[in-house]
């Protein structure tokens, strides 16, 4: 008896230790309030409060471990608290094993079923385990038992919006600002999803309310650059960045889409300060870059490696748990092979010319065509014939990589051929599941993926030069000739307009470059402004769709005393007026380090002659490859020196120029950048070593393909 008394003195004297170190708590002081709880422990080793509180503790300073085993001691202490099991859950997700905070989870639901908490929190699990239909209805349930949870209509809003479900996301983010107001990542996640939604005037709109109420927060300043980006108001953009920059200057996302920002409105000097800080963050493993920029802004093929592997690090390491396995060697029936080419682009976009007509071409007694389409449908005649060339054509818009993945999978794709890589739209998450045997970047991004995921590479032999190989993570496949082919297909191409439709005067030379304003670099554009001095009455005309740009390009002319009115810009317009109107121009100008891709093909195809300076990497000898594959070597220029006087001698010397303009005449067909089945036969040659390779359980290993592999 007198024992007995004992125990509850000590369990008593305990709880009140407990009481104590909660109040020290909420007053901040967490030094004494960890002494009082030891000392509880002391008193009574299983008093379930003081080790939850000090798991907690373990937890904050990040001893995980520490943690894990508190909290199972708290268990253990008290088999019937669905809350220790629910904070015991809790740890185990700081520890990424899902599965047992999963089990933890369903535990705490089994002892109270009406524990909004642990069905918020077995919400996080599944979605990290890949089971968002399991997390939804989670999250649901949660909501359901109490419609007050701010945070899971909040956790709800993030997991609609990582399946693509927006308008609900948004729906979800709005109940749970309406419970409490103010809180910034509501609002944030919010703005992404109205982004999302395409109401992106809305979304800078939500955003501005948030920085209205806290100037400081950084990440509602970098999302609202996003948008402001998207809408082409870049110098807005540029600002909120660097405002985002000022307050935090080790911001990891912000210094990427403010190089771009700078690039696409030709701010020259922001732009090279930016691109030498992307480059100087790589070499130092500093913030993330997105690939696609760093291929912009510097001409390295080895940095341009080391960027895409941590971009892609990065990626993986922020993804749930892998959900499909790589298929076996022996899964194939040897029938004909399945080849689904991935993208974002089957629309009217600058990626079908150059893709549709090998789609439409495919021997399809060795070869089945799907198409994996993940972005929206425009209505488009581009959109019409991509569905029409593919045997079987899936609209993913909208679904996660993971769900991508599975209907790959459940295809039985043998070859995945990723059309966007790290391009605007690009999903390498899809092929990080692995859902294909064997996995190929081609077209749309012109560099290396940098993911141990993706097998191989497609180019030519100018593109990926002997001796390259180091600086790029897939096994590389060389095509002869052109490693695309160019066919706009049923596009129409309509009458010549007058020049004065285009404001181009009736005479006079016209350089043209209708790239996007981002290829334009200081140094392209001061040969430019020469050639323009050198050539009386030359006019040079540019695509003007970004006012910003225009802005500092006809300022940086005047500085070089320039006249205004010698920078002539050009709309964007329908496909049959955009190539009709090349032959208004006299020579197009290619820019560096950035080539013209399907932009030189359209100026071949309608008899532009187009001159180029190749660099080191692969999106500076696209159109190197182009020009010496159409039979067209000599204007393919060693430096910029050389590409200046060649530009120079082709607008001076009339019959030089009208001898390339004779050679493009004719029959379009017959140069090798625009035969679809020249392409046809060696791309089928190459997919064919690639799956022999793989069915003979080798591992991926360099292709040379030559024009007279039998195909």
């Amino acid at each position: 008896m007198r024992n007995g008394s004992a125990s509850e003195g000590k369990r008593g004297k305990a709880a009140t230790l407990v009481a104590e170190a909660v109040e020290h708590l909420r007053r901040g002081a967490v030094a004494e309030a960890e002494r009082l709880l030891r000392r509880a422990l002391d008193r009574d080793p299983q008093q379930p409060d003081a080790l939850q509180h000090l798991a907690v503790l373990a937890a904050q300073r990040g001893d995980v471990a520490a943690a894990i085993g508190l909290f199972e001691r708290a268990v253990r202490a008290a088999p019937r608290s669905a809350d220790a099991r629910t904070n015991l859950g809790y740890a185990l997700v700081l520890a990424d094993r899902h599965t047992e905070a999963l089990a933890a989870y369903d535990e705490a639901i089994r002892l109270s079923p009406g524990y909004a908490v642990a069905w918020n929190h077995r919400g996080h699990s599944l979605t990290r385990l890949n089971r968002p239909d399991e997390a939804l209805a989670s999250y649901d349930r949660a909501v359901a038992l109490e419609p007050g949870f701010a945070d899971a209509h909040y956790n709800r809003g993030n997991l609609l919006t990582s399946i693509g479900r927006f308008d609900e996301a948004v729906t979800s983010y709005d109940r749970a600002l309406a419970l409490v107001p103010g809180r910034p990542l509501p609002a944030i996640n919010r703005a992404n999803a109205l982004r999302a939604l395409g109401r992106l005037e809305e979304a800078v709109a939500a955003l501005d309310r948030v920085l209205a109420a806290d100037p400081r927060q950084v990440l509602a300043l970098v999302n609202r650059g996003h948008m402001l980006s998207d809408l082409k108001r870049f110098p807005e953009a540029i600002a909120s960045y660097e405002r985002a920059v000022s307050i935090e200057p080790g911001h990891p996302l912000a210094p990427s889409p403010l190089a771009w920002a700078a690039m696409a409105i030709c701010d020259f000097p922001r732009a090279e300060r930016a691109a030498a800080a992307l480059a100087d963050s790589v070499r130092h493993g500093g913030a993330v870059v997105q690939p696609f920029t760093l291929l912009s802004a510097v001409d390295d093929p080895a940095l341009q490696l080391a960027g895409a592997r941590a971009h892609v690090t990065a990626l993986v390491s922020a993804m749930p748990a892998p959900l499909v396995a790589r298929p076996d060697a022996g899964r194939h029936d040897g029938g004909r092979l399945r080849i689904a080419y991935l993208s974002a682009d089957f629309r009217r976009h600058a990626t079908v010319p150059l893709i549709a007509g090998l789609m439409e071409r495919h021997d399809r007694a060795r070869f089945e065509v799907v198409a994996m389409s993940t972005g929206a449908d425009d209505g488009s005649a581009e959109r019409r014939r991509i569905r029409a060339a593919a045997d079987s054509f899936v609209d993913a818009t909208g679904l996660t990589d993971a769900a991508i993945a599975r209907q790959i999978h459940a295809q039985k794709v043998d070859i995945l051929v990723d059309l966007n890589g790290h391009a605007l739209g690009g999903r390498p998450g899809v092929l990080a599941h692995r859902p294909a045997p064997v996995q190929v970047n081609y077209l749309g991004y012109p560099g290396t993926s940098g993911a141990a995921f993706v097998d191989y590479l497609v180019a030519d032999e100018i593109i990926l030069p002997p001796g390259c190989e180091p600086f790029y993570s897939e096994a590389l496949v060389r095509l002869p000739g052109y490693y695309a082919a160019y066919d706009p297909g049923a596009v129409s191409v309509t009458d010549t307009p007058p020049r004065q439709a285009a404001g181009l005067p009736e005479q006079g030379f016209v350089f043209c470059c209708l790239n996007n304003t981002y290829k334009i670099t200081r140094p392209v554009f001061e040969v430019w402004l020469r050639l323009l001095m050198a050539v009386p009455g030359s006019v040079l005309w540019l695509l003007g769709d970004t006012p910003a740009a225009v802005e500092n390009l006809r300022r940086e002319a005047a500085a070089r005393g320039v006249e205004a009115d010698r920078l002539v810009f050009a709309a964007r317009v329908p496909p049959e007026v955009h190539l009709a109107r090349h032959r208004l121009a006299d020579l197009f100008l290619d820019t560096t380090p950035v080539n013209a891709h399907t932009t030189a093909c359209d100026a071949l195809w309608t008899g532009l002659p187009v001159v180029t300076c190749p660099g080191r990497s692969f999106v500076s000898r696209v159109a190197a490859s182009l020009l010496i594959s159409a039979g067209f070597p000599e204007l393919v220029a060693a430096s910029l020196a050389d590409y200046e006087a060649l530009a120079l001698r082709l607008a001076t010397e009339p019959e030089r120029l009208a001898a390339c303009r004779a050679r493009l005449a004719g029959d379009r067909h017959r140069l090798v950048p625009f035969d679809v089945d020249r392409l046809r036969g060696a791309i089928e040659a190459a997919y064919d070593e690639m799956w022999a390779l793989h069915r003979a359980g080798e591992p991926p290993r360099t292709i040379t393909v030559t024009a007279t592999t039998p195909c």
